[in-house]
C-alpha cells in the first residue's frame, strides 16, 4: 500500500473557474482530477491519496469533499480554512461533519501570529475535534512551529514540503537543520517529505537519488521512522520532475532503511497523523 499524502485537484472548466493556478501557468492550468493522478501514479503502486485544498474560496472545500465522496481513491481531505478569520467556527463545524475531512492547512504568516487570541481560540476548536494541522512554512517560520506544537501538544501537526529548505545536493543550512531538530523534539510533529523536486529550484530536477541524501539524512535523524510521511505535491511537482522520478528518489532512500521503515513512510505514518478513512 502507498498513500500519497499531498496532491491537489481542481477544474478550470467550471463555470466559476478557479483562483489557483492562474491561466498563465502553462504547466498547471489544466483540469486535474483523480483519474489524471491515477494515470500518472498507478504504475508506481500508489493506492490512495490525501487531497490538499489550495483554493482560497471557501466553497472549494465542499467541492473537494464532494469529489472525494465519489472517488474512494481519495482517503482524506485537508481543507483551506484560516484560523482567526470570520466564521471559522461555523465553517469548521460544517466541514468536519464529513469523516473525510481530516484537518486544515496553515500558512506561515498565521503560524507566526500566535499572539492573536482569535487564532488560538480557533485552533483549540480544531484540537477539540481531534483534527490534524498541516503547516505550509518556510525556514523563517520553523521556530514558531515548535512554539505552536508546545502550545497544542495534543494536536497532530505535519510540516509540509520539508520545511521550505532548498535542496542543492549538499548538507542543508545550519538554521534549517537546528530548527527541524527542535520541531522534531515535539512528539506531535510529523514531517511530510514532499515537494523535493520543487525544492531543488531546477527544471528539470536531478533524478539521481544521492543528490537528495544529505537532506533526507537530516530528516531521518530528526524524525526517525515513525514521523516521516510520503507526499508528491502532484501536479505541482510536474514542473520539475515526472511522477516516476519523484517516487524513485524516496523509494530508493526509504526502502534502503528496510521494509518496516518503508511501510511506515509510505502509509502507516500518514494513517497515524491524519487518521484517514480506509476505503
Amino acid at each position: 500500500m502507498i498513500i500519497d499524502a499531498h496532491t491537489h485537484f481542481y477544474d478550470p472548466s467550471r463555470p466559476q473557474g478557479i483562483p489557483w493556478p492562474k491561466p498563465d501557468n502553462e504547466v498547471l492550468y489544466r483540469t486535474v482530477l483523480p483519474e489524471h493522478f491515477k494515470e500518472a501514479a498507478a504504475s508506481d503502486g500508489v493506492t490512495g491519496t490525501i487531497a490538499v485544498e489550495a483554493s482560497e474560496w471557501m466553497e472549494d472545500n465542499q467541492w473537494l469533499l464532494d469529489l472525494a465522496e465519489k472517488e474512494p481513491f481519495i482517503v482524506g481531505v485537508v481543507g483551506n480554512l484560516e484560523p482567526g478569520s470570520e466564521g471559522f467556527a461555523d465553517h469548521l463545524a460544517r466541514f468536519a461533519e464529513n469523516p473525510l475531512f481530516r484537518g486544515i492547512r496553515l500558512r506561515g504568516k498565521v503560524v507566526d501570529d500566535l499572539e492573536s487570541s482569535d487564532v488560538t481560540l480557533d485552533l483549540e476548536m480544531l484540537a477539540i475535534r481531534d483534527l490534524e494541522l498541516d503547516l505550509l512554512v518556510r525556514e523563517e517560520h520553523l521556530e514558531s512551529v515548535t512554539s505552536l506544537a508546545e502550545m497544542f501538544p495534543e494536536m497532530r501537526m505535519v510540516v509540509n514540503h520539508v520545511g521550505g529548505v532548498i535542496v542543492d545536493g549538499r548538507d542543508p543550512n545550519l538554521f534549517w537543520t537546528k530548527s527541524m531538530f527542535a520541531a522534531a523534539e515535539c512528539s506531535n510533529v510529523y514531517c511530510k517529505v514532499s515537494g523535493l523536486a520543487s525544492a531543488t529550484r531546477r527544471e528539470p530536477a536531478p533524478v539521481e537519488p544521492g543528490f537528495y541524501t544529505p537532506t533526507l539524512d537530516v530528516l531521518w535523524h530528526a524524525f526517525g521512522e515513525d514521523r516521516l510521511i510520503y507526499g508528491s505535491d502532484w501536479p505541482v511537482c510536474s514542473r520539475y520532475a515526472d511522477y516516476p522520478n519523484v517516487m524513485r528518489v524516496v523509494r530508493d532512500y526509504f526502502e534502503g532503511k528496510g521494509k518496516k521503515a518503508a511501510e511506515k513512510y509510505f502509509w502507516k505514518n500518514s494513517l497515524a497523523a491524519y487518521q484517514w478513512e480506509k476505503r
